[in-house]
């Protein structure tokens, strides 16, 4: 059992199959396969610039563990609108919890079940990405945004601090001085501070939307691309990019002598699947592989 595996038995689930007509089954979200492999979540609580309430982040958190069990899927995508990815946790449902609420049902914990996703998660943002929402884009494996997002942690304006994670994962990113600056004061930072600093990926750039083929339905560029890379990745060997993903996020959580060794071990382990021969096989008879996910 690999060390996410062991830490994670709340993703231990049986196969099931993921489809857009799951929509139906959430409130808050729209769900769809833009490509075959690839499963998109779209935030869906425009009149609250996608607020982020607890019924809302159910359908989010239940949409993506469903993706992620199906064996059909890849990679996942998350966005959100193009005025706002997320704007934060729903503050009016928050206002009056006491701390005896917030602490005995451990408030805010059930957010870390999208790290726990073992396929590769993009965010592709646009507008607001504030408090929550910043918070949620960067439990994402990868961040694209376009240039009109905006990210802070503006909680110090409402008396509290984050509570989804962060101040922990922006001081890791960003370094402490300059989150202390972004936390303490909740100044907003756009999309090419994001990219100089690393919280994103990259900034995609390009017209307001680009139609989809055969149909008047458009898509944003940055949401094209999110895609477009989800593809890719989707169309690589399963069982390596699971274990790609976790070696990766590992290095957060160890020296980086027991990271060194853990990565040699999950590398030394794919010889054992049949992606490996097949993949290096391609490669010496100058072919495309034809991945099994075994």
């Amino acid at each position: 059992m690999s060390l996410l595996a062991r830490r994670l038995p709340l993703l231990t689930h049986p196969t099931r199959y993921f489809s857009t007509s799951t929509a139906a089954n959430y409130a808050h979200v729209l769900v769809s396969r833009p490509q075959p492999a690839v499963a998109l979540v779209q935030l869906n609580r425009p009149k609250a610039l996608n607020a982020l309430s607890a019924a809302h982040f159910k359908d989010i958190t239940d949409a993506l563990v469903e993706a992620d069990a199906d064996d059909s899927v890849g990679a996942m995508v998350l966005t959100g609108s193009d005025k706002a990815f997320a704007a934060g946790a729903d503050i009016l449902e928050m206002k009056d919890k006491t701390f005896a609420d917030a602490f005995t049902n451990n408030f805010l914990a059930n957010w870390e079940i999208i790290t726990k996703l073992r396929k590769p998660l993009i965010a592709a943002v646009s507008g607001y990405a504030l408090g929550g929402g910043c918070e949620l884009a960067l439990m994402c494996d990868i961040i694209l945004a376009s240039p009109t997002a905006r990210f802070s942690q503006p909680e110090i304006s409402i008396g509290v601090i984050p509570g989804g994670g962060g101040s922990q994962r922006l001081t890791r990113i960003v370094g402490k001085s300059r989150a202390m600056e972004l936390c303490l004061t909740g100044r907003m930072f756009d999309a090419y501070e994001a990219e100089r600093w690393g919280v994103v990926s990259r900034v995609v750039d390009g017209a307001d939307g680009a139609k989809k083929e055969g149909g008047t339905e458009s898509i944003s560029p940055v949401v094209k691309e999110a895609v477009d890379m989800a593809a890719t990745i989707a169309s690589k060997g399963r069982v390596a990019a699971i274990a790609c993903k976790e070696v990766i996020n590992a290095s957060f959580e160890m020296p980086l002598t027991e990271g060194l060794r853990y990565e040699r071990r999950l590398f030394q382990s794919l010889f054992a699947t049949h992606d490996q021969k097949e993949g290096m096989a391609a490669f010496a008879e100058k072919r495309k592989p034809n991945f099994t996910n075994s």
